[in-house]
Order: structure tokens, then sequence, then C-alpha cells
């Protein structure tokens, strides 16, 4: 329906705001969870109610000569949805998540539509011993999270997000509600398990394959001064890629920390890791080589190996990357092993002008697995990877965080020759970022699958400078 209720003809179902009409600010905004939401402003905007508003909209912007962009829950940091001109559709009202147990055939499964987030998942499949490698930050909705491949809890273990995509709905540029795995529309199942905000069509289901809940997770961290960066991560590194798959290793570059008996306030390195085991006896054994640092005295902080949830670690993540802040994120795969690549970028992290800034390196992110990186866009592009990001409150800071974030993301690859991760990558820095974000023969065959089940070009392709 229109404004107001009217339904004038040709609008599609849902709820149509024009560009001027009362709410359309507020539903452009809404767009874009980050607080620094780009000045670009579309036409028209749609919040779809159903399944079957989102193929009247695809109807209506092909009858009216219009773009289309889309979001479900807003976490791209570039603000891809937001496009000038054009239907922006909103999904984020498709939030329906119904699991189905495991049968004969197969592990116990989640039909879910793009708008459910993290945490809705963990509420829905906790009580039923179920889990899945849902994103690190609760509020992050699935749909662009799959789409772009998934780096999700445990995912060492288990894999890309996407590789427990077993099938999708989704709306074509033509209008056909289809449906796409490994044995029909195999090509579009393909590029949906990667592509991110360049996919060629619209999702509006994605059934999941689920795993047992880990029956204990513990988790355990040191933090030390930033000054002991190289030593702190050949350490981590090595003890990281030496522990079983199940435990998840990350490390975080802070510009600040707060003192403690045994270091003063200033910047920190901070090792932290997760184990997803079968038992509490496994969990603390995995857990035990982090415990036993060889210069542990020198640390900052320590937190003991101790029970958790996925609810727990959610809210954790949700203190490193608060609501209401601007972000800007930039991504990096590089060949070379992580301590090269933190010690590179420690001196900045040390000079960021936000003390909410921080870098992520995650060590081994992603299953090497071949089995488990079969059949997707998706692909880990390098030996190490990092994510870093510019975290502030003031709008008058809007140009010094741009200008370190990329002056930090060039410095850390200073040959230029790194790769992205098309979920987080700083889409407006340069040209080639979504290019950059594939391997060469996955970038092609998206092109061609896009002119195959686009030729039109109905649907925003990749946001560029």
């Amino acid at each position: 329906m229109g404004p107001r209720g009217a339904n004038p003809a040709g609008d599609p179902g849902g709820t149509l705001i024009r560009r001027g009409e009362a709410g359309y600010e507020r539903a452009r905004t809404a767009a874009v969870w980050n607080e620094r939401r780009p000045r670009r402003f579309p036409d028209v905007i749609v919040r779809a109610a159903t399944e079957a508003d989102v193929a009247h909209a695809v109807g209506h912007a092909r009858a009216k000569g219009l773009r289309i962009s889309t979001y479900s829950g807003g976490h791209n940091w570039s603000g891809s949805p937001l496009r000038d001109h054009g239907l922006l559709l909103d999904l984020s009202a498709l939030r329906e998540c119904r699991v189905a147990p495991a049968t004969g055939d197969g592990p116990a499964t989640a039909t879910v539509q793009p708008a459910a987030t993290g945490r809705d998942l963990v509420a829905a499949l906790t009580p039923q011993d179920l889990a899945f490698p849902v994103g690190h930050c609760p509020t992050v909705a699935v749909g662009g999270f799959l789409l772009s491949g998934g780096l999700g809890w445990n995912s060492r273990a288990w894999g890309p997000s996407c590789a427990d995509v077993r099938e999708i709905r989704a709306v074509t540029a033509d209008g056909r509600t289809v449906t796409c795995s490994e044995t029909e529309n195999p090509d579009l199942f393909w590029a949906a398990r990667g592509a991110g905000p360049g996919f060629c069509a619209l999702v509006t289901r994605f059934r999941l394959a689920l795993h047992p809940h880990p029956a204990s997770i513990m988790t355990a961290s040191l933090a030390f001064p930033l000054a002991e960066v190289a030593r702190v991560t050949r350490w981590a590194a090595r003890t990281a890629l030496g522990s079983p798959p199940y435990v998840e290793t990350s490390l975080l570059l802070a510009p600040s920390g707060p003192p403690t008996a045994t270091a003063p306030a200033g910047p920190r390195i901070t090792v932290a890791a997760t184990a997803f085991a079968t038992t509490p006896g496994d969990a603390r054994q995995a857990l035990r080589p982090f415990a036993d640092c060889p210069f542990g005295e020198l640390a900052a902080d320590r937190q003991e190996a101790a029970p958790t949830t996925f609810a727990a670690l959610h809210e954790g993540a949700a203190a490193a990357w608060p609501p209401a802040h601007r972000y800007a994120a930039d991504t990096l795969w590089s060949p070379e092993d992580p301590a090269t690549q933190l010690t590179r970028i420690a001196d900045a992290v040390a000079r960021a002008p936000s003390a909410k800034s921080l870098v992520l390196a995650p060590v081994q992110p992603v299953s090497e697995d071949p089995a488990l990186l079969r059949n997707m866009a998706f692909s880990p592009l390098g030996a190490s990877y990092l994510v870093c990001y510019a975290v502030w409150e003031d709008p008058a800071e809007d140009a010094v965080q741009e200008r370190w974030l990329r002056e930090t993301m060039a410095g850390v690859n200073p040959r230029g020759d790194g790769f992205h991760y098309i979920a987080e990558t700083d889409l407006e820095a340069d040209a080639a970022r979504a290019r950059r974000s594939y391997t060469p023969a996955a970038w092609d065959r998206l092109q061609e699958i896009k002119a195959q089940w686009d030729p039109d070009n109905l649907f925003h392709s990749y946001l560029a400078p």
C-alpha cells in the first residue's frame, strides 16, 4: 500500500514512500545501521511486509524504469543499500525463523527470512540444542551476512556460514520466484554464497543446515601493552594454529586500555580464544596453551578460561561495536603472516584519533577444508586477515576518521596487492575493491551470471567510488 493506506494503481504491495513524502528520511536512514549515512537518495522506498511484496516491487521497478537496491539489516559499513534514484527495497520486516528437526536424510534445518538476526537465531536454536555459525555482532541480519559468505562464530571448524546454506528462494529480475540449490538453478545458488551486495536477485528465504550445539563453550583472554605486538602475535598465531579447529582465536588491537596492576594505561593487544567443544574437559585442555604463555608476566590483564554462551559472546561483541556511533571499515587478506601485518599496523592504531577504533585479526578465520569451501563464490584469499574499524561519534570528525582509516590500510598493504572481504571492505576507497574481493575466476563467473540473470541491470551492483 502507499502512504496513509492508499493503493494507487501501479504501486507495489507493502508500504511505498516517495522522496519528499512524510517518513521518507526516517525510512532512508533506517537502511544503514551506521550513524554515518551517505547522502544518497532513492526515488522510492518500499517496505515489504510479505514475500509476495518483493515480487510486486520488482514488477513495479521494471514498469517504472527504476533500479533496485535492498537491505535487511543495514550493517554494510559503506552504505551499499543507499543509491541515488531508483527503488530501495526494505526487507527488515521479513524476520521469520522456523526450525525443522533432523531426519534420516539429513541434519536439522532452519528456514529463515533475510532480516532474522544472529540474536534471533541463537534464541531459536539454543533451546533445541542446535547451533549455527551466526555473525559475531548480534544485530547483523542473515541476508547480507550469508550472501557475503559469512565469517561467523566457530567458522574455523564449521566453515564459512554460507557453507551451511542448502537452498534459497529468490525473486529474479524478470519477477519470477525461483528455488536455488546445488541441483536447481545451481549457478545462482553458487553466486548467492558469496556475491554479497552485488548479488543479481533478491533472496526471500534461506534454508540452513544446523549443527549440534557445542556441549561446552569456554573463553579466555590475555591483554598486553601494544609495544609487545610482534612477540604476542608470533606466539598467539603459532598457538592458535596448533589448537583444535574448534578453537577460535582473535587478536584485537586497540588505541587505549585502562591502567592495571602490571601496566599503565595505553594501547593494547588482546588475545582472545574461545573453544566450542564436546566436553568441558576438552574445552579447558584446548585453551590451556593460552594460559601457559611464556611471557605471561607481561600481561596487563588476564581472563582465565570460563564457561560462556553464544548469547554472552554476542553481548561482548555488541560492546565492541556499539550502536549510535559512526563507523568506517576496511579489510585485508594478505599472503603475509599475522605478525608481519599487525606489527606494521600497530603504530597507526596507537595514533588513532578515536579511542574506540580497533583492528580485529582472527587467526585462520575460516576453515581451509576444501569440502567446506566447495561450490561458492566466497573464498579465503590470504594467509592472514584483518579488519580495521574507525569508530567515533562526532560528525565533525568524519574526514579525519576516514583519512586515518585509508592511510592505515594503505600502510599495511604498501604494494596494493592485497585482497578484501566483500562484507566489510571500504568499497568507496578504490574502484577495484569489489573485484579484489574474489579470485579472478570467481569474479569472471559472477559477471557471467549477472549478465544471464539480470541482463538489463535492474539490480544495483557493487558500490564504487
